[in-house]
């Protein structure tokens, strides 16, 4: 049975999350209108685009405002919680102007490494790391003057990789939603209340401004909420799951955002072996796959979204039980995934009309590519968005 304290802690969450989908959901809608009216609207202009109308973007301030209300009701304000704050502050901002003006990426880079480096200052460091080397004699990292950068590398990191898997309605406010609700289960099962606050303020802005952004979306998130929640689960977790010196605090923060951090890498080094910048546009990021593969927006999405829940649910098993019980589960929740997608591809193959054999003395027609649908962004880039606009 739940103690008191268990109780009223849960009682806590629930009413920061309520709070923060309520702001979020009522802000949203004003937003919208901000954001016609300041010319922070995505106009299509070539068949790259998801939409074939204008579309407000930065409605992730809407996000925003029912994160900040609900953590400065529930969460008392420590020196770490400032700096976070102020650096987020500072990346919304960034993003509102990136939104209205499309900032180049280099500005953009710099002042996100100036917000990272203004959280990590005032505490939110990474200064142990746990050794993953098991036949170690050491059994963590103390890294010293290291963890300056290495915190802000991280934080950085998983703020332009959120950035960067924004290609769908929905996509990375969804999956957002779904590794803050990992990152709050692992923070009540650890005994971390802050944590789990910050994460029910943070899931729960999601969830409200999630009815807008769905496809078809009414208004997109932006640089402003692509970023934002980036720079949150990236600092978050430094103060929730790398504060621990068991092993498993090693491998949590990258299952719990493996999707992002795994498209990212790829991506990364999809690029750079094939000779072009890490910045450069291309379409191979996983959605874009899947879009090529047959699924819709709404099925691709779908399955981004069980991707992202089997790793959280993975997470969750593994500060909870054993390895061994979570990379059983893991391995299971994959091999069902993958049957799954097996027999819906053989379902859709099935319903193409076979080609028709050539004629005597005919050349036979080449086969014709599937080309991609035109309401799907064909260019993304590493410290923004997705092109939705002349940037």
């Amino acid at each position: 049975m739940l103690s008191s304290v268990e109780l009223s802690v849960i009682g806590a969450v629930a009413a920061a999350l309520f709070a923060a989908a309520v702001v979020a959901f009522i802000t949203t809608p004003v937003v919208r209108s901000l954001a016609f009216k300041i010319g922070a609207v995505d106009v299509p202009r070539d068949n790259r685009r998801m939409h074939n109308h204008p579309i407000p973007r930065m409605g992730g301030l809407a996000i925003f405002f029912g994160f900040i209300l609900s953590a400065l009701i529930f969460i008392p304000l420590t020196t770490p919680l400032r700096g976070m704050l102020l650096g987020a502050v500072i990346i919304v901002i960034l993003g509102i102007f990136d939104d209205i003006y499309a900032l180049p990426a280099m500005p953009k880079f710099l002042i996100q490494i100036l917000a990272a480096l203004i959280a990590v200052l005032m505490g939110n460091r990474i200064d142990i790391l746990s050794n993953p080397n098991i036949f170690s004699s050491d059994p963590y990292w103390v890294l010293g003057w290291l963890s300056i950068p290495i915190s802000v590398i991280w934080i950085v990191g998983i703020t332009n990789a959120v950035n960067l898997i924004d290609g769908l309605d929905g996509l990375a406010c969804g999956v957002s939603t779904i590794s803050s609700m990992t990152m709050l289960v692992i923070a009540l099962t650890v005994a971390e209340p802050e944590v789990a606050l910050l994460m029910a303020a943070l899931s729960g802005g999601c969830i409200g401004f999630l009815p807008y952004n769905l496809n078809p979306a009414k208004i997109f998130m932006g640089d402003t909420g692509s970023t934002f929640l980036g720079f949150i689960l990236a600092v978050v977790s430094i103060q929730g799951l790398f504060k621990s010196y068991a092993i498993i605090s090693f491998a949590v923060p990258f299952l719990m955002l493996g999707l992002p951090i795994f498209d990212t890498c790829f991506a990364i080094f999809r690029r750079v072996s094939h000779g072009q910048s890490p910045m450069a546009p291309d379409r191979g990021h996983i959605h874009h796959r899947l879009i090529d593969m047959g699924f819709s927006q709404k099925q691709a999405v779908a399955v981004l979204y069980v991707i992202s829940a089997i790793l959280g649910l993975s997470a969750v098993v593994l500060t909870t039980t054993s390895v061994l019980k979570a990379m059983m589960v893991l391995l299971a929740l994959c091999v069902a995934g993958g049957l799954s997608a097996k027999l819906y591809l053989d379902r859709v193959n099935h319903r193409e009309p076979p080609e028709s054999p050539a004629q005597d003395g005919a050349p036979a027609r080449p086969r014709k590519l599937r080309q991609p649908p035109g309401d799907v962004a064909g260019n993304d880039y590493f410290f923004g968005e997705e092109e939705r606009s002349d940037k």
